[in-house]
């Protein structure tokens, strides 16, 4: 068995009207979108990045650099990157327990959704992915509703 650890977080964008919240492959409709080069689903970003922790090759950075300056800009693609990688050296997904720190939006009611889109993306059961959410209590820029931030445990066997 093997562990992986993903962080992620960014900023809110209040300004920008075009682009739509992104979490965990779902779209958030009425809320301001990440600021990012990319979609900014940081849900999928933490997991691509603990999916880097087992596979030792980063994805976030110089990869996605390049695949953003091409027009890829969803983060689906990033985490097929990742997993791809997974596949290679013969782990298998076995769990994945994701934590956001958010103040708003409420995360709870799209919760089944977003476990559905993250197994799918994953090709696991809805029973592997555990969510869940808090605002910290306000004692960090997450928590007062500036951005959204998320850490992830990601378990592998073969």
């Amino acid at each position: 068995m093997k562990v992986g650890i993903g962080q992620d977080s960014h900023r809110f964008d209040f300004e920008n009207k075009l682009k739509k919240l992104v979490l965990g492959g779902v779209v958030f409709e009425k809320e301001p979108p990440m600021q990012a080069n990319s979609d900014g689903d940081v849900i999928l970003h933490a997991i691509t990045n603990a999916i880097s922790g087992i596979t030792c090759k980063n994805i976030l950075g110089e990869i996605t650099d390049k695949m953003c300056k091409s027009g890829i800009t969803d983060s689906r693609e990033y985490l097929k990157k990742a997993l791809e990688d997974l596949i290679i050296i013969g782990e298998k997904i076995q769990h994945i327990s994701i934590s956001i720190e958010v103040k708003t939006p409420k995360m709870a009611p799209k919760i089944p959704e977003m476990r559905k889109s993250i197994a799918e993306i994953l090709s696991i059961k809805e029973n592997q992915v555990g969510i869940t959410a808090t605002t910290g209590e306000g004692l960090t820029a997450f928590g007062k509703g500036e951005g959204i931030a998320v850490i992830v445990i990601l378990t592998t066997g073969n």
